[in-house]
């Protein structure tokens, strides 16, 4: 299956003018603009109609007359007016070009903006290539379309319906013959518009699939050049531009078919037309000017009638891009609960809920918001309330019955995790064991609220995390991952990321020194080095101890470490383990651990089988009382030697 068919949904018939009307809002800042454009298109485009009335006039007056100086006069209307008609255009251009490169800017940066607030199930679900190509090709082509086809087929419109006015003003015979061809291209016109919808929808989801297999296969690169599959995935991206090609062949002749009737009926119809104006000339029916305006008049509609079909073949492809752009657009982002919300309010107006009634919450919500303390004060008090809910054993970070599934699983399925009661006190570590496929990751995931529980709840200090604003409990929980992520930017840039507010350098070195990062200050630029896309230019123990140096930079109250020792050698391990220990004495952590020696960092460890919570209990105590505990060790062991 390609990840088009696996990111997106169903694509049902659709309506391309619903789908380009759902961009109003975006255009309504810069109308004034857009519909200012449109007027002066409109009054350039009927400009053009003007030549063929000035002919007339000179065919059947100077040039009748034998009157050079009319003629030269004639000439000089002409010139005139094609001046004003360019003139017209290049103001058309201008009015539009500065305001559509902002809606474009604003709708990119409102798809990245939604995609940051977007769940994580959401982000494993789409291929990267689809996200990418929604946000650069998709985007382009509604900037095109709003410049140019959204205009001219207004445009285009009046000017046909004007010419034709004027043509049947000069001689109304004429002009029926012209318009014969009318009805059987509107018939075109409507077929073609249903199909070639249905073929530029399948091409831009290919465009995402082959966007994605060049971003796995950049990034990707080492995995390539080291197992020699080079020719088999650029075998595999030729099938996929063997196939995108095939794609847009079927556009190419569905749009040559277009133009075919489009242009091939008008023309017999101007035939048609000279022939009989001839005739008619020949008879003294009609004047010379006359014809010669006629047939003026018959040419500059060419254009506007000839272009029917590649604007209506960009019209479809901005209403497919349209509609891609929408379909992320239309997926729930994460947002606080009511509870959460009304928490929040609560706290900016100084006043405690009645779930924080108890002396100990109280306590804590003081010291957000007590007008006229220090940070050391608030600290104090925070560190008291802390202390006070520790004593009603409420304190510190606690799963409560937690079940876990993941949002596509099959309703039969089970949970990843299962009645999950944990409870980690105050300034107390935990580690969590297991063998692979346990949901120690899963469980780690769910207290910074990357994945929602399924039902049960977690709280932190009594406060149940949904009950919480997103952007709160993201300050107050820290997260290092087994597998770290760096992104394009400095070292610097990079850990201070993990601080909540404003950092200098002294909180970066810290950071650093913590996570045994030192080398950072090594490297050419120092701190400002840049690290390059995904920080491959490091090695992979670099990688991770800069990650938990983001971790612990904003000396967070609770810590999530997710086998973050994995990639360091011993030496370097014990070195970090003695630095972590000082951090892990200040903070409530919950440590994903495969090693004897990471879990030793620990005060308790909760040994997780099947999804669910097996034993409790010091390293010591579980390898005396828990045979399978006992077994993962004996095997982190051997591995470590």
């Amino acid at each position: 299956m390609s990840t088009s068919d696996a990111a997106t949904p169903d694509h049902p018939d659709h309506s391309t003018v619903r789908s380009l009307l759902r961009l109003w809002p975006y255009v309504r800042p810069v109308r004034a603009r857009l519909f200012g454009a449109a007027a002066v298109a409109v009054v350039a485009s009927c400009l053009s109609l003007v030549f063929p009335l000035i002919l007339k006039w000179m065919v059947d007056g100077p040039v009748a007359g034998h009157d050079p100086a009319g003629v030269w006069l004639g000439a000089l209307y002409l010139l005139l007016l094609g001046i004003a008609e360019a003139g017209l255009f290049g103001l058309r251009r201008w009015l539009v070009a500065r305001p559509l490169a902002g809606v474009e800017a604003d709708m990119r940066a409102g798809l990245y903006a939604h995609l940051q607030r977007l769940p994580v199930a959401f982000h494993d679900r789409w291929a990267s290539g689809q996200l990418l190509s929604r946000a650069t090709t998709d985007l382009m082509l509604v900037r095109m379309f709003l410049a140019f086809p959204l205009t001219f087929l207004l445009v285009n419109g009046v000017t046909i319906l004007a010419g034709i006015a004027i043509m049947l003003a000069q001689q109304w015979t004429l002009g029926l013959v012209l318009l014969a061809p009318a009805v059987p291209v509107m018939v075109v016109c409507w077929l073609f518009e249903r199909r070639y919808s249905e073929v530029a929808r399948r091409a831009q989801d290919q465009v995402g699939d082959l966007t994605t297999v060049v971003e796995e296969s950049v990034l990707g690169i080492r995995i390539i050049k080291g197992f020699g599959r080079h020719r088999s995935q650029a075998r595999a991206f030729r099938e996929l531009s063997g196939t995108l090609r095939g794609t847009e062949l079927a556009k190419a002749r569905l749009l040559a078919s277009i133009w075919g009737v489009i242009v091939t009926l008008p023309e017999f119809a101007i035939g048609a037309a000279l022939v009989l104006g001839t005739v008619q000339v020949a008879d003294g029916r009609l004047s010379a000017g006359t014809l010669v305006a006629f047939l003026s008049t018959a040419l500059a509609l060419r254009w506007p009638v000839d272009s029917i079909g590649f604007l209506l073949a960009m019209s479809q492809e901005a209403g497919t891009a349209t509609e891609r752009y929408f379909e992320v657009m239309n997926a729930t982002p994460e947002s606080d609960t009511p509870a959460a919300q009304a928490d929040t309010a609560v706290r900016a107006a100084g006043v405690t809920t009645g779930q924080e009634a108890v002396p100990a919450k109280a306590l804590e919500s003081a010291a957000l918001s007590a007008p006229g303390d220090t940070a050391e004060a608030r600290d104090d008090r925070r560190a008291a309330g802390r202390s006070a809910r520790a004593a009603d054993g409420e304190g510190g970070l606690r799963f409560h019955g937690v079940e876990f599934r993941y949002p596509d699983a099959p309703a039969d399925a089970a949970p990843v995790l299962a009645r999950i009661d944990l409870h980690v006190r105050p300034g107390e570590s935990m580690a969590l064991v297991g063998a692979t496929g346990t949901g120690k990751t899963t469980l780690t995931a769910l207290v910074p609220r990357l994945h929602e529980v399924t039902s049960g709840r977690i709280t932190l200090d009594g406060r149940d995390i949904t009950a919480m604003p997103r952007e709160e409990l993201r300050e107050l929980v820290a997260v290092a991952f087994e597998e770290p992520t760096l992104f394009s930017a400095t070292v610097g840039e990079n850990v201070l990321m993990g601080a909540p507010g404003p950092a200098g350098r002294a909180e970066l070195d810290r950071a650093l020194s913590v996570a045994q990062a030192d080398f950072a200050h090594t490297l050419p630029e120092g701190t400002d080095t840049q690290v390059g896309e995904q920080g491959l230019s490091l090695s992979g123990g670099q990688r991770q101890r800069l990650a938990l140096a983001r971790a612990v930079v904003g000396r967070p109250r609770f810590l999530v470490l997710d086998d973050p020792l994995s990639a360091l050698d011993v030496h370097t391990e014990a070195a970090v383990e003695a630095a972590l220990r000082r951090v892990l004495a200040e903070t409530t952590a919950l440590i994903v651990a495969h090693r004897p020696s990471t879990v030793l960092l620990a005060d308790r460890v909760a040994l997780i089988s099947g999804g669910r919570v097996a034993a409790v209990g010091t390293h010591h105590e579980l390898l005396r009382t828990h045979a399978e505990y006992a077994h993962l060790m004996s095997g982190a062991e051997e591995d470590d030697r």
